[in-house]
C-alpha cells in the first residue's frame, strides 16, 4: 500500500487536488481511501467514483481521548480530589487537529483491501510540523520517562508504604508506553518509502517563498516529494491583457520550478470545483498530461550517509541531503550524542551514528545540495590500531 500526502500553500486548492487524485486512481482500478478534513457533505471532498472517504473529526477524537485518559487515571484523580470532565463539556484545544490527523493516518495504514491512501493535509508549514511530531514526542517521552526507570515501578507500592506518602502511579508509565507505541506506528508510516508528498501551488510570485521553505522542512525530515501540481493555469493564448499577464507569471513559475521537481499541470476551470461532476471534469481535462499519475519521490528521500575519509583527510563526513538550501538557512549544534540541525524555521534533533559519537565536529559545508558535516576522531575515544 502507498500513502500520498497532498499539501501546499494555503488557498492553493490542495483539497480539490487530493479528491481529484483519489478519483483518478480509482478510475485506474486502484482501491483508494481518501482521508478528508472538513464537514461531511462538503462537495469537493466527496469525489465518488468508488473512492472511500474517511473523515477526520478532531473534536470527537479529542473528547474520546481525554475521557479515556481520565478513566485510566481515575484512582490518581480521586486521590487528588479532582472532578473529572464530562464529554459534553469538552472543547478541543490547539493542536488537537494535528493529533487527530496522525491517528487517522495510522488507522488508514492498517486498512485492508487498500492500494492507495490519499491524505488531504493542512497547509504546507503546518503539514511539516505535523509530520515531525511523532519523532519529537517519542524523544520527549524517552527523556522524561526513561525506560530504565520504569523497571522500578513494581517497587512503588512498597516505597509508598515505607515513606507514608503516595508515589507516582503506575498508570503514568503504562500510558507513556501506550503513547510511545502509537507514536512509533505513526512514525513508521511517515518514514516509510511508500509514503510521499504531492505539493500543490497556484503558480505565481506568492507561492515561491512558501514552497521553498516548506520543501526544506520536508527534506530535513526525510519525507520524499514526488511532484508539484501547478493548479489553476490560465490559457497562455488568451487575448485578454490581464489573462496574458497572469499566464506569463505562471510560465515563469513553471520554468523556475521545473528544474527542481516534476511539474503536473492543471487548467483553471473558470470556476471553483463544487462537486463530483466538476472533479470528474478536472480529471478528464488533465488526462492527456498525466497530472494525477502516481510518481516516485524525486528528491529528499536520500539517506544520511557517513563517508569514510579517514585514510585521505582524517575525517568522517555525514552527508545530509538538503536540495535548495542556502548557507543563511542553516545552523547546527552538537549536544552530547545528538545533533541539533536547524533549516529555516524547522529544527530536528537526531542521534549521531555510533562512529560519530567518538568524534568532534570539525566543520561543515554546503555543496551539491548536501550539508556535509566533518567529524574528527577524538583520540581519547577512538579505537587505537595495534
Amino acid at each position: 500500500m502507498h500513502t500520498l500526502l497532498v499539501t501546499g500553500p494555503g488557498g492553493a486548492g490542495r483539497t480539490t487536488v487530493a479528491a481529484a487524485t483519489a478519483l483518478a486512481a480509482a478510475r485506474e482500478g486502484r482501491r483508494v481511501l481518501l482521508l478528508a478534513s472538513g464537514s461531511p457533505g462538503e462537495p469537493v471532498a466527496e469525489p465518488g467514483g468508488g473512492v472511500r472517504v474517511a473523515r477526520i473529526d478532531s473534536g470527537q477524537e479529542f473528547r474520546q481521548e481525554l475521557v479515556a485518559l481520565q478513566e485510566r487515571g481515575s484512582a490518581l484523580l480521586g486521590m487528588l480530589g479532582a472532578r473529572p470532565l464530562g464529554a459534553d463539556e469538552l472543547t478541543e484545544l490547539p493542536g488537537a487537529e494535528q493529533f487527530a490527523l496522525l491517528r487517522a493516518l495510522r488507522r488508514a495504514a492498517a486498512e485492508p483491501d487498500t492500494d492507495l491512501v490519499v491524505v488531504d493535509m493542512p497547509p504546507l508549514h503546518q503539514a511539516v510540523t505535523t509530520l515531525a511530531l511523532p519523532a519529537q514526542l517519542r524523544r520527549y517521552l524517552a527523556r522524561l520517562l526513561p525506560a530504565e526507570r520504569q523497571a522500578a515501578r513494581a517497587l512503588r507500592p512498597v516505597l509508598a508504604q515505607l515513606a507514608g506518602v503516595p508515589m507516582p502511579a503506575q498508570w503514568l508509565y503504562e500510558a507513556a508506553a501506550r503513547w510511545d507505541e502509537e507514536l512509533a506506528a505513526v512514525q513508521a508510516v511517515v518514514e516509510a518509502p511508500t509514503t510521499r508528498v504531492r505539493l500543490v501551488a497556484e503558480p505565481g510570485p506568492a507561492a515561491h517563498a512558501a514552497l521553498r521553505t516548506g520543501m526544506l522542512g520536508l527534506f530535513l525530515h526525510q519525507v520524499g516529494i514526488t511532484d508539484l501540481v501547478a493548479n489553476r493555469l490560465v490559457p497562455s493564448d488568451s487575448a485578454d491583457p490581464w489573462v496574458k499577464s497572469v499566464a506569463a507569471q505562471q510560465l515563469d513559475f513553471l520554468r523556475d520550478w521545473g528544474r527542481d521537481v516534476p511539474i503536473r499541470e492543471l487548467p483553471h476551470l473558470g470556476r471553483d470545483p463544487q462537486g463530483p461532476e466538476d472533479l470528474a471534469e478536472l480529471v478528464d481535462s488533465a488526462a492527456g498530461n498525466g497530472a494525477f499519475a502516481p510518481g516516485q519521490p524525486s528528491r529528499g528521500r536520500g539517506p544520511w550517509a557517513v563517508e569514510d575519509r579517514l585514510a585521505e583527510d582524517g575525517v568522517l563526513v555525514w552527508r545530509v541531503p538538503l536540495p535548495g538550501a542556502e548557507k543563511p538557512d542553516l545552523d547546527l549544534v552538537r549536544r552530547g550524542d545528538e545533533l541539533l540541525l536547524t533549516v529555516g524555521p524547522y529544527r530536528r534533533i537526531v542521534p549521531l551514528p555510533a562512529a560519530l559519537r567518538r568524534c568532534t565536529v570539525s566543520g561543515a559545508a554546503l555543496a551539491d545540495e548536501e550539508l556535509r558535516i566533518r567529524f574528527t576522531p577524538d583520540p581519547g575515544l577512538w579505537p587505537r590500531t595495534p
